[in-house]
Formats: C-alpha cells, structure tokens, sequence
C-alpha cells in the first residue's frame, strides 16, 4: 500500500496551519516533478547542465595531464559548444515559457504530463550525445536527433499556446516563439552537417542558434522583465523599456549570425575582408557601448542593494561587455592581425551573460514557486560569484602569456570552477523541485 503526501489544511485565513505543514510530506519523490511546468524542465536542465560541467571538466583535465587517455568519436570541442548552447537551456527556457508565457498571452497553461515527453526526449538526447563523444559517432546522432525532436515538440506546444491568445500585445511572446523556431532549424542543421561530415557548417549552425535562438530568447525575457522586477523591488526606479532597445539586440543578434553564415562561406575577403571586420567591430563596439549604458539606465548601480536582482544586472551587463570585446577582437585582427579575444569575447556572453542571468533568474523562479523568500541568500549569492571568477578566468586563458600564469592549467581551473559552482547549484536546487512547496501551497 503506497502511502500519500499530507495535503496541509488550510485555516480561515487562507494559509495552511502549522500542524498540517508539520504533517506535510517532505520527502523528494519524482511525481512531485509533475506538479508544474517548471519543476520538470528546471530539474531535467539540471540534469544536464550538472553532467555536461563534469565532463567538460574531465576533458580539460585530461588535456592537460594525459591521464584519462579519453577517446573520442567526436570532436569534444562541437560536443562542448553544442551541448553549452542547445542542451540545458532550453530545458531552462520551458519552465519559464509554460509557467510565465500562457499569463503574457492570457491563456489556459499546458497540462504538465504533456510536457513530459518533449523535455524527457531532449534531455535524454544530450546525454547520449555526451556519451556518443566517447563511444560511436552514431550514438551522439541518435542523442541529436532525440533532442531535435523534443525541441520540435517543444516549440509545437509554445506556438499553440500563441495561436490561442487574444492578447493585445504579443511581441515578446512571438519573437520568443521565432527564435525557438531558428533554435529547431540549427539544431536539424547541426545534426546533417554531423552525418554528412562537414565540421565548418555544424560549427556555424551552432553559432546561428546560439545567437539567433538562444540570444534572442534571453533579450527578449530581458526587455521584458528587468525593468519590471527592478521597479517591483525598487520603486524609485520606473520600469522603462522603450520598443527600440528590443530591436536593438533582436538586431544586434541576426548581425552575429550573418558574420557567422559569411565567415563559413568565406567571404568577404581580402581588402574587403578587411572592411568587412572594421565595419563588424565598430558595430558590435557601438552595440556594446549602448548595452552597458542600458544596463546603468536600468538601475544597475541602485540594484546593488538587492542581492538577487543585481545578479541580474550584473549578468546583463556581460553582454555589453561581450559586445566591446568582440568589436576590439574584430578591430585588432583587423589593424595588427592579431585574434586573441574572439573567444573571450565568446565566454564573456555565454558565462558572463548567459549563465549569470540563468542562474539569476532561476533562482528566483524556483524560490518563489517553492514558498521560499525572493532572496539571494549566502549560498546563492557565492555561487553567483564563484561564477563570475570561473568567466574571467576562461576570458583570461584566451590571451596568451596573461599575467604570467600557467596558460595550460587556467581552462582547466575555469571548467573545474564551472563544474564545481553548477553541481552545488543543480543539487540545491534539484531537490525543491522533488519535494513539496515549504509554504504548503500547490505548485
């Protein structure tokens, strides 16, 4: 006989009476991932994120000892890009497309056992294809294909959602909804140029649904929600999010997938490649330029105050920051032939931006739905730095002969760190969406 979790009762005043909380069942069990949206995508992006972390920490460390002796069927450095930017976050982008999306658009959420099988298929997907590195090429295709699927699946169910809504203003859901579009399309292109062997194009389709599916979402949810959780929290400032800053970064994003579409077909060239990089770097340069004074416009320095939202701030400024570096990249092949900070510029938006912002914003999401307080707490708020230090070491392992340090020790510290800082975190936080909520209310 299966026994059943204690369901608080609730008193006159709406909240659950201390003896039914100390009733309530507090074991994690794995019915209770179904109990919303977000439990399930959150915890499946865990998944993921936790073991991508471990294994690209192990592959790092065995470059540089030689100890493992790792075989490879497929190049680890497409494996790390292509799990790093289709892997966990989309997973992380359900929870908050299914929870939040349906109150944007003003319709009916999906039931959660219908979420089930796309995000299962995608998180199981990249396992396999994490597997696949190591075992046979054909295993890593089966796991993209699985994980092509379920994004299909996913993005089916989110336009569903769109067709069904009468909401008057339905840009941001609608742009979100595209650029899942572009993350299908890049994910099936990824998986042919795999088959059929050609490394550059899978490179530039992971390039294309970094910038034009995973970036989008983010600027997207950060027009959207910045200026709003920062005048909630802080009503001194005034939620102001002009259409233009959008379209901005909407544009900022397609020009980084032109570069990358153009940089595979090789051209321009010569001289005229020579422009096209000067034109590129001024442009991510002026880009850059906006971004950081957007992020002060939007109360950076007043966010301070605020734990959990200058953690969103702070992350929002790397993209300001990873544009400046891309343009001084471009400016510096381009004058002195020199490309030392592309891929710095490269971590500076994926860990800086990406990953600050995910861990900023998950957090809060997962303690608000869990009745926890809005708060960074001590734990929250080391990890978040412990990521900050793990960024600047990997930008700094991309310019030779820095500070006079160990260039071969520093992209493993960088990765060991990032394991280290998300394992914590995935634990943590995996186990709220296991157990029931700590206020003893539904969801």
């Amino acid at each position: 006989m299966t026994s059943r979790p204690v369901i608080p009762v609730r008193v006159a005043s709406g909240k659950p009476s201390a003896e039914a909380l100390a009733k309530m069942d507090k074991r994690w069990r794995v019915r209770y991932l179904m109990l919303a949206p977000h439990r399930l995508g959150f915890f499946l992006a865990m998944v993921v994120l936790v073991a991508s972390g471990l294994w690209w920490a192990l592959v790092q460390f065995d470059r540089s000892t030689g100890w493992l002796d790792l075989h490879y069927a497929v190049s680890p450095t497409l494996v790390h890009s292509a799990v790093m930017a289709f892997g966990f976050i989309p997973l992380f982008f359900s929870g908050f497309l299914f929870t939040a999306g349906p109150k944007w658009l003003g319709v009916e959420p999906l039931p959660v056992p219908a979420l089930r099988w796309p995000l299962v298929l995608q998180a199981a997907g990249w396992l396999l294809w994490l597997a696949g590195a190591h075992l046979r090429a054909g295993v890593a295709w089966a796991g993209l294909a699985l994980a092509c699927a379920g994004l299909v699946w996913m993005t089916a169910q989110f336009w569903g959602r769109i067709r069904r809504s009468q909401a008057p203003d339905q840009l941001h859901a609608r742009a979100i909804g595209t650029a899942c579009v572009v993350g299908c399309a890049s994910l099936a292109g990824l998986w042919l140029s795999q088959v059929f062997d050609a490394p550059a194009l899978a490179r530039t389709w992971v390039f294309t649904g970094l910038w034009g599916f995973v970036v989008v979402v983010y600027v997207t949810v950060a027009h959207r929600m910045i200026p709003f959780f920062t005048s909630s929290a802080m009503p001194m400032v005034e939620a102001w999010r002009p259409f233009w800053v959008l379209w901005l970064m909407l544009g900022a994003a397609v020009l980084q997938v032109l570069a990358a579409w153009l940089e595979w077909a090789g051209i321009p060239h010569g001289a005229a490649g020579t422009a096209w990089m000067l034109v590129h770097g001024t442009l991510q340069l002026a880009v850059g330029g906006v971004l950081v004074w957007l992020a002060w416009v939007w109360g950076l320095v007043q966010s301070l105050k605020n734990k959990l939202l200058a953690m969103l701030h702070i992350g929002f400024l790397w993209l300001g920051v990873a544009f400046l570096l891309g343009g001084l990249s471009q400016w510096l092949e381009a004058t002195l032939g020199i490309g030392v900070l592309a891929l710095g510029a490269l971590h500076a938006l994926t860990m800086g931006c990406l990953a600050s912002l995910m861990l900023a914003m998950v957090t809060r999401v997962s303690c608000g739905h869990s009745g926890r307080a809005l708060v960074a707490d001590r734990i929250a708020w080391s990890l978040f730095w412990c990521l900050q230090a793990a960024t600047v070491l990997r930008i700094a392992a991309a310019v030779p002969g820095i500070a006079g340090l160990p260039l071969p020790w520093l992209l493993p510290l960088a990765a060991g760190l990032w394991a280290g800082t998300m394992g914590i975190w995935g634990l943590r936080l995996g186990r709220w969406y296991g157990c029931l909520r700590a206020d003893g209310r539904p969801g």
